[in-house]
């Protein structure tokens, strides 16, 4: 068996799979695509992470059945299609996966347009805020700004980098304030990581959007926006591209959060006890720090005046403007105390 087929048949989950499994299958094959199948092997259909990311923000969770989420009309081709045709139906469709199917609808193969192509570069700028304090994080911040805690043997602020250039990603711009010579003398212009670095050196801290108003020029496409402490395995093109496609003007990941109620709930009306919940468990969604905005969201902020990124989100919705969430499965986290990055250096070995 080739590699590639081993690969396309560890992608195949049968139809009464959880979304936990999709999710899985997704991270660990790595094509970016699930083949579900029935009891016969025939395909019911295809399963991207945009499918499991609407999925969950219709309210769905972790243990869920696929059912919901299948795609149940993928285009598929037969075995002697010849290759031309199909990167041909793959240009028009926009899509990177077909599926190969015989006579009875079973999967024999899967065409991927990784494997004839490589990794475009993007033009999007990326904006990292590094200029908080780290208070939280003393004695660690003391003569260390935050964004530049080692984890792993190198900055958290480089991993992040390193990590958008894996994607295609060039252009990066660095708030800094707190300590910032530390980070303008470690990456300088950005030359050692072959990207380009230009630099917001704030006054004063003006939150985790007020920095983007002293751009020198505004972005002339969508960019990305990420907290400098947030580490966490999200495909930023991905999250741009699904800004794009919903056609918002500002994007927040956001992540599912549970609390567990420790004491069993009493639900009462008036002075009536009506029912019991024994340690209900909470769900919502919470900001994750990472951000996609048009450059005309840039309208809304004041030049050296404090912003957070939720009053952006606020000051857009006031305007009618589209902002959307997308919700993240990805590993996450946001390292604000000694714990996180406790957790961080052990996760990140």
């Amino acid at each position: 068996m080739s590699i590639t087929e081993k690969i396309w048949r560890q992608s195949i989950l049968p139809d009464n799979s959880t979304i936990h499994d999709a999710i899985t299958n997704l991270d660990t094959v790595a094509i970016k695509i699930v083949l579900v199948v029935n009891d016969a092997g025939k395909l019911e259909g295809t399963i991207s992470d945009g499918d499991i990311r609407r999925g969950l923000l219709r309210g769905l969770e972790m243990n869920s059945t696929i059912e919901s989420i299948v795609y149940r009309n993928p285009l598929v081709v037969s075995p002697n299609m010849g290759l031309e045709t199909v990167q041909q139906l793959m240009i028009v469709n926009k899509i990177q996966q077909v599926p190969v199917v015989d006579e009875q609808n079973k999967v024999v193969g899967l065409h991927l347009w990784d494997e004839i192509t490589i990794l475009p570069l993007r033009k999007n700028l990326m904006v990292i805020m590094a200029g908080g304090k780290g208070t939280r994080l003393r004695p660690y911040t003391e003569d260390c700004p935050k964004p530049m805690l080692s984890v792993s043997g190198k900055p958290m602020l480089e991993h992040i980098i390193v990590r958008a250039k894996s994607e295609g990603f060039s252009q990066f711009v660095l708030a800094i304030h707190y300590l910032g010579h530390i980070v303008e003398d470690y990456f300088g212009n950005g030359d050692r990581l072959q990207v380009k670095i230009d630099y917001i050196r704030e006054q004063f801290p003006l939150g985790t959007a007020g920095a983007l108003g002293l751009l020198n020029m505004s972005p002339d496409a969508p960019f990305v926006v990420t907290n400098g402490d947030v580490l966490t395995d999200i495909h930023y093109g991905e999250l741009l591209d699904f800004h794009v496609r919903y056609n918002a003007i500002a994007t927040m990941a956001v992540r599912l959060h549970e609390w567990q109620n420790p004491y069993g709930v009493v639900q009462t009306k008036g002075v009536d006890i009506i029912g019991f919940e024994e340690k209900p468990i909470h769900r919502s969604h919470i900001n994750a720090g990472v951000y996609a905005l048009n450059p005309e969201a840039l309208s809304v902020l004041e030049k050296d005046s404090r912003c957070d990124m939720p009053i952006l989100f606020e000051r857009l919705q006031a305007k009618s403007k589209r902002t959307i969430a997308y919700p993240i499965h990805e590993p996450w986290l946001d390292v604000g105390r000694a714990d996180d990055l406790i957790t961080a250096r052990s996760n990140l070995q």
